[in-house]
């Protein structure tokens, strides 16, 4: 049985893969207490990390419990081009998402990945990975605002019932919700037209579902986008082990 595992800086994501079967994928608080994983009958291990703090851990824990070494994901192993001034600041789950674009949908493409950070990554009509945009994350933004400003009250990331609210709650709730669906779509608009192409445009991530709707141009949300990478990176390195063999 796969593990496949996604460390990011807020969450950890962490599934059971038995062939191409999702067994249960369940979310962690990163670096809070003992990875939570079930005593499985688990042969490998393969990691998407941003936070290298955890990275050693993880490997003992694996070691300890698994009898694994684990694998994680680099430029070299996802087997994925990447046309970056600097190849080695690509986030591993940028990689994944890509490689999981590439392989179970279409390219060209714009992964829009709603986490600690909002990020856009930009795959080709070749597959290769081409570049990509950072935006600080909605609840970091939320944060911001609460640490700044003391007399705002502390409010829920949803929908509010109008562009203009009647209250405060409401109007921080759609300067929040409507100011990140114009940056997305205002960035799609512009990454497309720098592109040259029509892509495919898809999004990920824990607030994807919450916002995808309100933003036309996203064509598909799939939360489990990462773990699909993970599970395509871990099939092709079986495959090119077997073929030396």
């Amino acid at each position: 049985m796969l593990l496949a595992i996604d460390i990011g800086n807020t969450n950890t994501v962490l599934a059971l893969f038995e062939g191409e079967a999702l067994i249960r994928s369940w979310r962690i608080e990163t670096g809070v207490g003992a990875y939570d994983i079930p005593k499985e009958n688990i042969s490998d291990v393969i990691v998407s990390s941003v936070v290298p703090d955890e990275d050693k851990k993880l490997q003992e824990f694996c070691r300890k419990n698994f009898s694994v070494e684990p694998v994680f994901v680099t430029a070299e192993i996802a087997g994925l081009k990447v046309d970056l001034d600097k190849p080695e600041e690509i986030g591993a789950d940028r990689l994944v998402n890509a490689v999981a674009v590439v392989q179970d949908y279409k390219a060209p493409a714009i992964v829009v990945d709603f986490g600690t950070a909002t990020t856009f990554d930009v795959i080709d009509e070749q597959g290769h990975y081409k570049g990509g945009v950072i935006a600080p994350g909605v609840n970091l933004s939320v944060e911001a605002l609460e640490r700044a400003a003391a007399k705002l009250p502390k409010v829920d990331i949803k929908k509010p019932p109008q562009v203009i609210g009647k209250n405060t709650i409401d109007a921080i709730q759609s300067g929040i919700y409507w100011g990140y669906v114009g940056l997305i779509e205002g960035l799609i608009e512009k990454i497309t037209e720098e592109m040259g192409a029509k892509p495919f445009v898809l999004a990920t991530g824990g607030l994807a579902p919450l916002f995808a709707p309100a933003i036309d141009l996203i064509e598909k949300v799939d939360e489990e986008l990462t773990l699909k990478g993970l599970l395509r990176i871990y099939q092709a390195q079986k495959n090119n082990k077997e073929e030396a063999a």
